[in-house]
């Protein structure tokens, strides 16, 4: 076989090698995966929700890339973290575990909860009743509330709770500093976050990056062998919707 007539041969095999290549340095650079194992984050997302989490919004972290050199403020930005924004983290006292929630206080803010309703710098947060409905855990039925949450910035969202008057309803206030911020789940009643111990205010050097977009969704009905089900099971109308 002639040197030309090899190349050729393995012409296939190296288009697939440098394909597979380019995936990974595009994840590794640019996006990863990740999925929504809690509902902490309800009614913005739902358990069984895959989404894109952007690397590169705020620049590099040591999580977002690791091999990044990383100068002596820690962080290298492209833009700096806005409240509102959706982040994936880790968490400061277990870095094995990865957390997904809201930005809503940022560097210098003053933040609490009183009575259910989120102050930053002792101004209450705008928000709107906006729907009413029952869930369950599977013992007892639940009533919650939904709300329109508008920050100062004019950013709106949705969060739900069941109570005003919940061991998260009423806080102490918490002084962000520098490079770091404070974080909540939008289900305000069910939501390990920067009000807890375990979590407390999260360091920028800690955050993977932006949640982004949707790309799969399914209601847990149907199990992996079960594809018979799978259709009925996934959630079309929330693919490839934005985070907001």
């Amino acid at each position: 076989m002639s040197s030309k007539s090899k190349q050729k041969s393995f012409e296939p095999f190296r288009t697939i090698i440098i394909a597979g290549a380019l995936a990974l340095m595009f994840r590794s650079l640019l996006f990863e995966p990740f999925n929504i194992p809690s509902g902490s984050m309800i009614p913005t997302l739902k358990v069984g929700d895959y989404l894109f989490v952007s690397k590169f919004s705020y620049g590099y972290s040591r999580y977002s890339f690791p091999f990044a050199a990383i100068p002596i403020s820690g962080r290298v930005l492209s833009s700096d973290p806005e409240r509102g924004d959706v982040v994936v983290f880790k968490q400061p006292r277990n870095e094995s575990v990865a957390f997904i929630k809201r930005i809503v206080g940022l560097p210098g803010d003053e933040i609490a909860v009183k009575r259910g309703i989120l102050h930053i710098n002792d101004v209450p947060v705008i928000r709107q009743h906006d729907d009413i409905g029952t869930a369950t855990d599977g013992f007892s039925v639940m009533k919650y509330d939904d709300y329109i949450e508008t920050f100062p910035e004019g950013s709106t969202h949705r969060i739900r709770e069941m109570t005003d008057s919940g061991v998260l309803d009423n806080t102490r206030t918490f002084t962000v500093p520098d490079g770091h911020y404070f974080m909540m789940g939008d289900n305000r009643d069910n939501s390990n976050d920067s009000r807890t111990s375990s979590v407390g205010l999260v360091p920028f050097e800690n955050f993977i990056g932006k949640a982004q977009f949707l790309f799969f969704s399914h209601n847990g009905t149907a199990r992996l062998w079960e594809i018979w089900k799978w259709p009925f099971a996934i959630r079309y109308s929330r693919i490839g919707g934005g985070i907001t």
